[in-house]
């Protein structure tokens, strides 16, 4: 018998990356949790995404959206350190933060391709307007290139 060649290898054995997109919304924040539980459990790198839009309505008029996102990230950044603290000792997670630019789904997607996630988990659209336009989760199963996880 010959031995198959060992490349990257998608979801065979349990998750070994796990992302979770991250955008300072209750639902998002929840994700995270939901996620730094499986991560836990599974022995998974956690990947927690924050995706930089590229250009918004208030950049149109001048707005400094750069450094408004940079301090969103900024701030995710430090309250997962800060809920990272409470918990150690009881339990620890392997976890990075990344961020991307671009729409949260392309983001996410990128996310998703370059850190070769195994699942990607997500926060319910708390947007009336994904009805018409579809959410970022419903995207996200639909592509169906990872399990994909919606916490409400």
């Amino acid at each position: 018998m010959s031995e198959q060649p060992r490349g990257f290898e998608r979801g065979t054995d349990g998750p070994k990356v796990i992302v979770a997109g991250v955008d300072g919304s209750e639902s998002s924040l929840r994700a995270a949790s939901y996620a730094s539980g499986l991560a836990r459990r599974q022995n998974a790198l956690l990947a927690l995404v924050y995706v930089q839009p590229l250009m918004t309505a208030g950049a149109a008029f001048g707005v400094p959206v750069a450094d408004t996102t940079g301090e969103i990230a900024e701030g995710l950044v430090a309250e997962i350190r800060e809920a990272t603290e409470r918990v150690r000792g009881i339990w620890d997670v392997r976890w990075e933060f990344h961020t991307f630019r671009g729409d949260p789904y392309s983001g996410l997607v990128a996310a998703a391709d370059e850190l070769k996630a195994d699942a990607v988990v997500v926060g319910a659209s708390e947007s009336a307007g994904h009805r018409i336009v579809g959410s970022v989760a419903v995207r996200l199963v639909k592509a169906g290139r990872w399990p994909v996880t919606v916490v409400p």
